[in-house]
This record gives structure tokens, sequence and C-alpha cells, in this order.
């Protein structure tokens, strides 16, 4: 299983960005797939999932109405849209592959910095 994110950087206040993961190693299409969070001195936070059939989503309170999570099976990849980024969205924002075969994956991270 190999999960690499890409699409971060330093975006100002109400700017938007696209986070990418592109995945591999495993039926994609057939997983949940999840987006997380950690900001310096603070717990990984879950930002937003999605379901493998039927794309259910569900977002943390802190993100909703900003940001959203959709995947492409075709390109085994899912991506997260960030719009209206606040400061407080700056963290290292990883992509999860919650279960496979009793196990989490974890992609390397990508950083986000919203600040003028």
């Amino acid at each position: 299983v190999q999960l690499v994110e890409s699409g971060g950087g330093l975006v100002q206040p109400g700017g938007s960005l696209r986070l990418a993961c592109a995945a591999s190693g495993f039926t994609f299409s057939i997983y949940d797939m999840s987006w997380y969070r950690q900001a310096p001195g603070k717990e990984r936070e879950l930002v937003a999932h999605i379901r493998s059939v039927g794309g259910l989503t569900n977002y943390a309170d802190a993100v909703k109405g900003r940001f959203t999570i959709s995947r492409v099976n075709a390109k085994n990849t899912v991506y997260l849209q960030m719009n209206s980024l606040k400061p407080e969205d700056t963290a290292v924002y990883y992509c999860k592959l919650p279960s496979f075969y009793g196990r989490s994956y974890w992609g390397q991270g990508t950083q986000v910095t919203v600040s003028s």
C-alpha cells in the first residue's frame, strides 16, 4: 500500500487549495478513504471521510461548508478541495486508508500554511 499526498503550500486567508492523494497497492474503489490533519502541538484529527459505496461523505464541524472530499476511482485518487481557508487550517494534512486487512495506512503528509 502506498499513499502519496500532493497539493499543499502557502495560501492567503480566504484562498483555496486542492489536495490529492494517489493510492496504489490495493483495490482503491472498494475502500473508504479519509483526510486528517495535525497542527503544531495538537493531536491529529479527522477532517473528512468518504465511503467507497455511494460516495457518502462526512466532515469535521470546523470545515463543513468549506471543504469537499471527493474521489475518482479510475485514477485511484482522493481529493480534498479546501475553500475559504483560515489561519487555523494550517496543519500537515494526511491521507488515510482506514482499514485494510486489519490495519490502517497513512501517507507522508503535505503541509498547508494559511498566512498573509
